[in-house]
């Protein structure tokens, strides 16, 4: 029960954290130097049906795979909007507006109906302005820019330095504001009446509430577009202008409802502090990703974790009145709220202590630097010592300098000589495309790697090639060539490994394993993305075993 109790105090601070559930894949292509083109279908090598089965051509098993993810990516960017928008509506630039604007739709002396009608429309221009927006964002970034965001060091460093100055702003260092002559005039124009007049009262209420809605807006925006989605941004702006639209509505068509509303008061402000120390926290993530990709190794896993620690503590800290900023009110006696949210913040920040000495903290692995940069870790020590770094001649692997095995595994970074590794070791192949940014890869490999069932199937049954997509390590200049797929100049091992998955397997999303017949190179089973079931992924990696060796019975 405590357990259960410890993963719900950090599911809800995770979900205020990020607006954002960790998505189903990460799209970690690294496009700095590769522009794909017309994705042509590409078929599939065999896959093996089974003892005594024939093979065939699966045409579209990736395809399939892909189409599926993306629905998903969208599905998790449209509920990350949508809790973004509520939490919008509870700041104090707009809460207090809700039965300012109600009353305009209920005193204006027209009937029940129509008024009920304007209010809706109303909504819907709220909805309408911030999916243009986000529709904006697609149109001047295109796709391929959208995608490249999740792994180009210069934008994840700008997007770092922007989501402290929304935190900065949130925490009342300064606010961020529009121009007062756009709200003016933009009033003025609401006077007209008709659905126009209502057009721009909408997009008053959007000029004004920008100082709130803002940050929030920024932060949704830059995780849609680092998903890699082209219609994320778009998706993104329509749950939270859905969320934001539905509660004018629905108070302006009941306006009695209007009485359970809290009264405004000194809490509002202390809701736009608290997602200012959640905007602070969300900034790291893309520091670290900066730092994992370009081998920095400034910004290690105790580093994120302290820092995560004393962001949080202070968290607590204010909640219970002990720290307080600019715009807030002495509180003279604690609430039931107030307690809740402070021991909920204060039992999270004990959580992450025993990560200083390497606990996985499976719950938040997705967004902590991989566990290979702890530099004092007992946990990892506990899955003994492994010949991890060398082949069967003892020699070092290749880039063995630069990446980490998880789990102290024998893990290979190099195609060619992984394949050659499993050649002379009679074992399947496990092909891990990863990357440096991917939450869903820091969690498999927490979170089912690490189950003693399958560990015993990668440490002793398989061979495993960890090919990163977004490493920026530059090539040997003898290894760097134009790729036949893109056309574009393949420069750095990210460029190597992102050109190959998308050319072989027709694929752009990580995690995503390939498991191969070292031999024949062909397919064993259809790819899988990242599964959390530790059990179904086992059965995964036992069917792929089974397989091969079901292969070389036959022959």
């Amino acid at each position: 029960m405590m357990k259960f109790k410890m993963k719900l105090v950090v599911m809800l601070l995770l979900s205020a954290l990020t607006y954002f559930p960790a998505s189903a894949q990460d799209s970690l292509i690294s496009f700095d130097d590769v522009e794909f083109t017309e994705i042509k279908q590409q078929p599939v090598d065999n896959v093996i049906l089974g003892e005594g089965q024939t093979t065939k051509k699966v045409t579209n098993a990736v395809t399939d795979y892909e189409a599926q993810n993306n629905k998903s990516s969208l599905w998790t960017i449209f509920i990350a909007g949508f809790i973004g928008g509520f939490a919008a509506l509870i700041m104090p630039c707009i809460f207090p507006m809700l039965p300012l604007t109600v009353s305009y739709f209920t005193k204006s002396g027209k009937a029940k109906g129509k008024a009920t009608a304007h209010a809706m429309l109303y909504g819907l221009s709220i909805i309408v302005i911030y999916v243009l927006l986000g529709i904006l964002i697609t149109v001047v970034f295109g796709a391929d820019a959208l995608n490249s965001l999740s792994t180009n060091g210069i934008f994840n460093f700008l997007f770092f330095v922007l989501l402290v100055i929304f935190a900065f702003s949130f925490l009342g260092a300064f606010e961020l504001q529009l121009p007062s002559s756009l709200a003016n005039k933009l009033d003025r124009n609401s006077d007209r009446g008709g659905l126009l007049g209502l057009f721009f009262m909408a997009a008053t209420l959007a000029v004004v509430s920008f100082s709130c809605t803002g940050p929030i807006i920024g932060t949704l925006l830059v995780q849609a577009a680092t998903m890699g989605e082209l219609l994320g941004p778009a998706i993104g702006m329509l749950g939270f202008a859905l969320a934001l639209a539905i509660p004018f509505t629905i108070f302006a068509m009941f306006p009695s409802l209007l009485k359970s509303l809290p009264s405004s008061g000194g809490w509002l402000n202390s809701v736009k502090v608290t997602l200012g120390f959640l905007e602070l926290a969300l900034a790291l993530k893309f520091l670290s990703n900066v730092d994992l990709a370009y081998h920095w190794n400034w910004f290690d896993r105790e580093v994120f974790l302290v820092l995560w620690i004393v962001i949080f503590g202070f968290l607590g800290l204010y909640l219970l009145g002990k720290i307080r900023f600019s715009n807030d009110v002495p509180i003279d006696k604690m609430s039931l709220p107030r307690m809740v949210f402070s021991m909920l913040v204060f039992s999270f920040t004990l959580y992450m202590v025993p990560g200083l000495w390497g606990a996985p903290l499976k719950s938040i692995s997705a967004f902590l630097p991989p566990q290979t940069t702890q530099d004092f870790d007992l946990y990892t020590s506990s899955f003994g010592t492994t010949q991890a770094g060398h082949t069967t001649e003892g020699k070092a692997q290749k880039y063995a300098d630069i990446f980490h095995a998880p789990l102290n595994l024998n893990t290979f970074f190099d195609y060619e000589e992984g394949m050659e590794y499993a050649r002379k070791a009679d074992q399947p192949v496990m092909l891990d495309f990863t990357g440096h940014a991917c939450v869903n890869c820091r969690k498999m490999e927490a979170s089912v790697w690490s189950d003693k069932q399958v560990y015993r199937l990668l440490s002793e049954e398989l061979v495993i090639i960890q090919l990163y997509v977004d490493d920026k390590t530059e090539l040997p200049q003898a290894e760097q060539f134009t790729s036949s797929y893109s056309g574009k100049s393949i420069r750095t091992i990210g460029n190597k490994w992102s050109d190959f998955q998308a050319s072989k397997y027709n694929s752009n999303s990580q995690p995503y394993y390939v498991m191969l017949d070292p031999y024949s190179e062909e397919l064993l089973l259809k790819p899988k993305g990242a599964d959390y079931n530790p059990e179904s992924y086992y059965n995964f990696l036992q069917s792929a075993i089974d397989r091969y060796h079901n292969k070389k019975n036959q022959n």
